[in-house]
């Protein structure tokens, strides 16, 4: 068992209790470092016992949701004091899980104050950490009460927006201190959110009843008491716009639910095939973990906005997923966001339930190992892709061709000339904001994409060597399905794993190397693009775009930027409808002329860019008879560029080799 995994049960001592929980210690023992510096009015420190297994009482959080003008949550907290006369450790969440790594945002806090009583005690800043707030409890003091706001993003802030004139997203770990010490899963919290007039909300969070619970008239939603564990892997949305779908027979003793938001009422609206496809995910998420679901009950949350920020985050018992308003209405169009839920719902399995060991930290101030995060993203982007073929969420066609395109972007990346797989995981560790100039030769995130071509590769190999008894699904039945591990409070504990387990797992399916097999894969630089031996399926090329490509242009991603016309495979270029130039693949004809991520393209062989002209231009070089000149701005600079490229336009199929055993197919099949 890891240290972490040790953390949580209770069974390490003091000493490693502080160096690794930062527990609460007494100002003496902050004293012996530089950078611990006693609040100016501070009283003077008493010794301390050592830091709780667990937290005295249960913390109060009342959340006031109603200011939709300004974005502000106003935050009421009040926690029990363990140890009166001590000083105190206040943690703002700053390593965040399903992101990986430091992604919390202190700064968004504001206006705190704390209260003993009638009596306002001074806090001060961990110096060498921000995200922890220092307090001296004076003697006899037994509760605390704190104050504060969470300022959401406005309109201009660059970053997602979570609160609008229609609904928000409450995510609690941006409403909540949570004191040093114990790990999170033995403090308990008891939440309660005020919302605006009428509106309703969704969670995986209970009333006292264990029952869905709404606002009374007073506008407060009242949830029964839960771990701050529970309470930070279950976000809440609310809306004026609301629709629940279950997606289970009456009666399910773990049932699963689709409560979609919109910003207008039509935009909730459902045909039956399409909500028969939602069920049908369920189902097959069944069949594939054989029928183990390691969840009390399961919320996907699908909020439809042009306003609400696109997002997709995973949780134990629900799934934070924005797409846009028209999700239902242009069904044919971006299979991409139905790949999402699929994705996202996967995680409760492969993530949540089984948790790569170096990810389950005890709290969320401890900084998390990524090493597996091929598979814990890489598996699950594979079984998403899966699962959204099998229960009809994207056809036949559509799969192959969105794995067309997988596999063709990941060929084209010329970083994998010299960073291997393996080390990308270790992106997210870097925190927000990293350099993307060069996204594709600096990589970023391929343990998402190339990953899900090694599951892919791995689940084939499996098919083949066991000529066809065998897959990747007896993996996610044995593995992944099991037994749920449950708290003495209810809750569903995570059971980590390490790679040797998972190797096992994959060795129990058919006796392999699979450690070399894996290894080879992510450790090199440069070889094949891995997933379509043994698949009966290569790529192709077509000089016109699929129907996947043509619906996907014009859509914007979840992120709410536009769809760029994509010549990656041609010019090496994305451009969006303005001209504006969103990348510039390393090594490609763009590059070579100068191109770079931020110019503007303005003209097409002296006439205004559109993207058929410049279509058209790639069409009419072919035989080199009329090389291709482009305007482009850069900055207040204009200059032309002429690009001879004569491969005419390309784009990634997937064609049937004659004679060889389809398993794709058998892949994609429903169950």
């Amino acid at each position: 068992m890891s240290a972490a995994a040790s953390l949580r049960h209770g069974a390490l001592g003091l000493a490693l209790w502080a160096a690794l929980a930062g527990s609460a210690l007494p100002a003496s023992a902050h004293g012996d470092h530089g950078h611990h510096a006693e609040p100016a009015t501070s009283a003077a420190a008493q010794p301390t016992a050592p830091p709780p297994a667990s937290w005295p009482g249960t913390m109060a959080l009342s959340v006031d949701a109603t200011d939709l003008d300004r974005r502000v949550l106003r935050v009421q907290q009040t926690l029990s004091v363990a140890t009166p006369g001590q000083r105190l450790a206040l943690r703002y969440a700053r390593y965040l899980p399903g992101g990986h790594g430091p992604y919390g945002d202190v700064t968004r806090l504001a206006g705190l104050t704390i209260q003993a009583g009638n009596q306002r005690l001074p806090w001060r800043r961990e110096a060498a950490d921000p995200f922890t707030f220092l307090v001296d409890v004076p003697a006899g003091a037994t509760t605390l009460n704190l104050s504060f706001q969470y300022l959401a993003p406005v309109r201009g802030s660059g970053e997602r927006i979570s609160v609008t004139r229609e609904m928000l997203g409450v995510e609690w770990e941006n409403v909540l201190l949570y004191p040093a010490g114990p790990a999170v899963h033995a403090i308990r919290v008891q939440p309660r959110l005020r919302l605006p007039p009428k509106w309703q909300q969704v969670s995986a969070l209970r009333g006292s009843s264990g029952a869905v619970v709404q606002a009374g008239a007073d506008g407060w939603v009242d949830f029964a008491p839960v771990s701050v564990e529970t309470l930070v892997d279950s976000p809440l949305f609310a809306g004026r716009h609301v629709k629940q779908v279950p997606l289970d027979a009456p009666g399910a003793t773990h049932p699963v639910t689709l409560t979609v938001l919109a910003d207008d009422a039509p935009m909730l609206e459902a045909s039956k095939p399409q909500l028969d496809a939602h069920r049908a995910l369920v189902t097959q998420a069944d069949k594939l973990f054989g029928g183990a679901r390691h969840f009390r009950h399961y919320d996907l949350m699908l909020a439809l906005s042009d306003d609400f920020g696109g997002m997709g985050l995973e949780h134990h018992e629900s799934s934070e997923n924005v797409l846009r308003p028209d999700y239902f209405k242009d069904w044919d169009k971006a299979i991409r966001g139905r790949e999402l839920l699929a994705h996202e719902y996967v995680h409760s399995w492969n993530g949540k339930h089984r948790r790569p060991a170096d990810l389950a930290t005890p709290d969320y101030h401890q900084p998390m190992g990524n090493s597996l995060l091929w598979a814990y993203e890489g598996l699950t982007e594979y079984w998403g892709h899966v699962l959204a073929a099998r229960a009809g969420l994207s056809t036949p066609e559509q799969a192959r061709d969105r794995l067309a395109n997988v596999y063709a972007e990941v060929a084209a990346r010329s970083g994998r000339s010299w960073r291997p797989l393996q080390d990308t995981v270790i992106d997210p560790a870097i925190g927000p904001g990293p350099s993307r100039e060069w996204d594709e030769w600096q990589r970023n995130a391929d343990y998402y994409d190339e990953a899900q071509l090694v599951w892919l590769d791995v689940d084939l190999t499996l098919r083949t060597l066991s000529q066809d008894r065998h897959s990747l699904d007896d993996v996610a039945r044995a593995f992944f399905g099991g037994r749920t591990q449950q708290r003495a409070d209810g809750s569903i504990a995570p059971h980590p794993y390490t790679e040797d387990e998972l190797l096992a797992a994959l060795d129990a399916a058919h006796p392999h190397d699979w450690r070399r097999f894996l290894h080879e894969r992510l450790d090199r630089v440069g070889g094949p693009t891995p997933g379509l031996a043994n698949s009966g399926w290569r790529l192709a090329w077509a000089t016109e775009e699929s129907r996947f490509e043509s619906n996907e242009r014009g859509w914007e991603g979840e992120d709410g930027t536009e769809r760029p016309q994509n010549l990656v495979h041609s010019l090496g270029v994305r451009v969006i409808g303005d001209g504006g130039i969103t990348q510039v693949f390393w090594n490609s004809p763009a590059f070579d002329a100068g191109l770079t991520k931020g110019m503007t393209l303005l003209a097409v062989n002296d006439v205004a860019y559109k993207a058929d002209r410049l279509e058209a231009a790639i069409r009419a070089n072919t035989q080199g008879e009329a090389p291709i000149r482009l305007l482009v701005k850069d900055g207040e600079r204009y200059r032309t560029v002429t690009i001879d490229w004569r491969g005419g336009l390309r784009y990634p199929r997937l064609e049937r080799v004659e004679g060889a055993a389809d398993r794709l197919s058998k892949v994609l099949k429903a169950r």
